[in-house]
């Protein structure tokens, strides 16, 4: 097939039939993605809302399959963006493609083990106790066994077996009862139920295709275990990057509970000597006694009744494992071995925590790697964490060894460069040279005005936009490091002409007892001024609630909040109703997508630094110290830039939004990590007088009341 059309010619057919326009980012994107698949090297694209970077890595990606005939992976941060690709991205780029290939393209979804239906789950679970249960009210148990019921109708009728198309949707308590995790399920070849598994249907659809969809939580999966999950394949597409490091944090930690101590005694006491599981479930009053006398948050240190509860888990767990003994020659039964596989998985995770947290405590405190926390949260059971200080080496080894990988999302270069998320990924620092071309280039940019200083003539909310510029960075490469290159495409928003960031310079600093009052009057001043239509994104709950509760007594607007409905249903209603105001916390941050004029006002209240008790942040940042770094740049203000920058992303979505971004914390430009914070923000032009904003608001809520009124008429 080495006369396929071109990576440019293919595109702009899927441009043309997809009804958009030609877009100078994604173009260079789609080059560029090429031809690091071509030339084997890694490539990191930060390309700006509105780029349209699907299509520009998703047509490289097909005639790259189709070249080679090998499958490309492409991965995304969450299962709802999984579900997107699949759903509607990757069917309708398929059609445009198809009459300039010599086949339609082909593509699947593939997710975890959890994901899917377990037949033989579902058999022998129907006469056990679920589990954890003896933690919930009789009413709980009661909802808890209707939605398990509904499951079991749903089975008769479903075609996959994935629990996204169960609508509505159970709670994971309700869904543990009849889904098994990969290390749980005894495979196809002794299952009873093998032939109609809906996991293994799964696996072989996306056997032959030219794009398999998965998810960081699953690609991490695969890069840690001893086998791989994914069908081999020599090219990874990474979209929303900037999320990889912590779903791939999230799949390395462990955790004891006593609950997941009683459930590994449970399913080993029906294949050991009842002497040898009462031993683990003692083990599990052990822990959950002391769990009552450590206090919560990062442990530094062990203390001896602490290290022996842990100590006596890890061996009555191991204890339990060899009196199950390895597996007896010739075929189980399929109960028998449905029985063996849960309760080996149950006592592996146990065991293995377990050992983790006490090696944890061995090397000296600047030399550890692992960082262990203990977590007490109302209506939950303690739970004793332990996870990895970084992942880095991980990426560096699984991920980046042996295949091409493009990493790409709105959000990656931080401070003004992808240095920090670079460190992350285990991908090194530039090379010296390197970041000084960087340096020369950007200098010849014209700086945005200065957040301290109104410039002479704001722009109008209401002028026509324009395309956004591109920047190319040339190859980067450290010592002993993976080759990178990395390039910004730019955005085609100019956000100069589009966006205000107003920083309110006059306020106090933020306190830790809520919001102040004067606070709750530059927020209503604000709304007022924007008549509505205004995101709030606060660093707490319990800061939206208050805002929430205090300023529906002052303001006509609707106000929505975070919890007092799905999240998914707020935001739609958000959207239809133009003069209501959202507030919420952290996954409103990255979740909402509104363009128009029901979004024009995003409120910061703080900087989004990580909690000072943050167990992982806190001990990431102390390590970087004892090695000579800057932890609090490396750690708490990489970590606020990227949500920051996330965040008053959420303004302009479409290029005919115009709005403010208003952050109420006066340290963003007066701190002298303000510098920082606002190179990893888009050029929006800045100003820290209040009148400024609150007349580009007005304009604009005038403006979207008249377009009202004429659509209306």
């Amino acid at each position: 097939m080495a006369d396929l059309p071109d990576v440019p010619t293919l595109l702009a057919a899927a441009v043309k039939a997809l009804g958009g326009s030609s877009r100078v980012g994604q173009q260079t994107m789609a080059e560029a993605v090429a031809a690091a698949v071509e030339e084997r090297e890694h490539l990191v694209v930060q390309a700006g809302t509105g780029t349209g970077k699907s299509l520009a890595y998703l047509v490289p990606a097909i005639r790259r399959a189709m070249l080679t005939r090998t499958p490309v992976v492409v991965s995304t941060a969450t299962i709802a963006l999984q579900n997107q690709l699949i759903d509607r991205d990757l069917p309708r780029l398929a059609a445009a493609l198809a009459p300039l290939l010599p086949r339609e393209p082909t593509f699947a979804v593939l997710k975890g083990r959890r994901n899917y239906l377990c037949r033989n789950r579902m058999q022998t679970a129907s006469d056990e106790e679920a589990e954890g249960s003896e933690l919930f009210d009789a009413r709980q148990l009661s909802s808890l066994g209707r939605q398990v019921a509904r499951v079991h109708e749903w089975a008769e009728e479903t075609l996959t077996g994935d629990r996204d198309e169960l609508v509505p949707g159970v709670s994971d308590l309700a869904w543990r009862q009849v889904s098994v995790g990969g290390n749980e399920c005894t495979g196809a070849r002794v299952c009873s139920f093998g032939q109609e598994c809906f996991a293994e249907f799964a696996r072989e659809a996306t056997t032959g295709v030219d794009v398999v969809v998965t998810n960081h939580a699953m690609l991490s999966i695969d890069m840690s275990q001893g086998y791989h999950i994914l069908p081999e394949h020599d090219t990874i597409l990474i979209d929303e990057a900037h999320e990889l490091v912590d779903r791939a944090t999230s799949v390395a930690t462990g955790s004891l509970t006593e609950r997941s101590v009683t459930t590994a005694a449970k399913r080993a006491a029906r294949l050991v000597e009842p002497g040898i599981s009462e031993r683990l479930s003692e083990c599990a009053d052990g822990l959950a006694l002391m769990f009552t006398e450590v206090p919560e948050g990062r442990l530094d240190h062990i203390d001896e009744g602490l290290a022996g509860a842990v100590a006596a888990t890890r061996d009555a767990s191991a204890a339990c494992v060899a009196a199950i003994g390895p597996s007896p020659g010739g075929e189980l039964d399929p109960d028998t071995a449905s029985e063996r596989r849960l309760a080996l998985a149950a006592l592996g995770e146990v065991r293995e925590a377990a050992e983790r947290v006490l090696e944890s405590f061995e090397p000296p405190l600047r030399d550890r790697t692992e960082i262990v926390w203990l977590t007490k949260v109302p209506a939950r059971p303690p739970t004793l964490n332990v996870a990895p200080l970084g992942v880095g080496g991980l990426l560096r080894e699984k991920l980046f060894g042996d295949r091409t990988v493009v990493l790409t999302s709105a959000t990656l270069t931080l401070g003004g460069d992808f240095t920090a998320l670079a460190r992350q990924w285990g991908l090194g620092r530039e090379v010296a040279q390197e970041a000084a071309e960087r340096a020369a280039r950007v200098a010849t940019v014209p700086e945005p005005a200065p957040v301290e200083a109104a410039a002479p003539e704001p722009p109008d909310p209401g002028a026509p936009e324009a395309a956004g510029d591109t920047d190319e960075d040339g190859p980067h490469r450290a010592a002993g490091e993976p080759r990178w290159r990395g390039m910004d495409v730019g955005s085609p928003f100019d956000h100069g002409r589009s966006g205000i960031l107003y920083v309110a310079r006059h306020l106090p600093k933020p306190g830790r007892d809520g919001l102040s009052e004067a606070y709750l009057d530059e927020i209503a001043q604000l709304i007022e001024a924007s008549d509505g239509r205004a995101l709030g994104l606060f660093s707490s709950m319990r800061a939206a609630q208050q805002a929430a509760e205090e300023l529906r007594e002052r303001l006509d607007q609707t106000i929505l909040c975070q919890g007092e409905d799905s999240t998914g249903q707020l935001v739609r209603r958000f959207a239809e109703e133009e003069r209501s105001c959202l507030f919420g916390t952290l996954s409103l941050w990255q979740g909402v997508d509104v363009p128009g004029p029901s979004l024009q006002l995003v409120i910061v209240d703080r900087i989004p630094f990580p909690r000072p008790d943050d167990p992982l942040a806190s001990a990431r940042q102390r390590a970087v110290s004892a090695h000579g770094g800057n932890g609090f740049l490396s750690v708490s203000a990489t970590h606020a830039a990227l949500l920051l920058a996330q965040g008053t992303g959420r303004l302009l979505r479409s290029t005919h939004d115009r709005g403010v971004i208003a952050v109420l914390d006066p340290r963003l430009a007066t701190a002298g990590y303000g510098g920082f914070l606002r190179a990893s923000l888009p050029p929006y032009w800045g100003t820290a007088d209040p009148e400024v904003a609150r007349s580009a608001l007005r304009r604009l809520a005038e403006k979207a009341a008249a377009d009202q009124d004429e659509s209306a008429a």
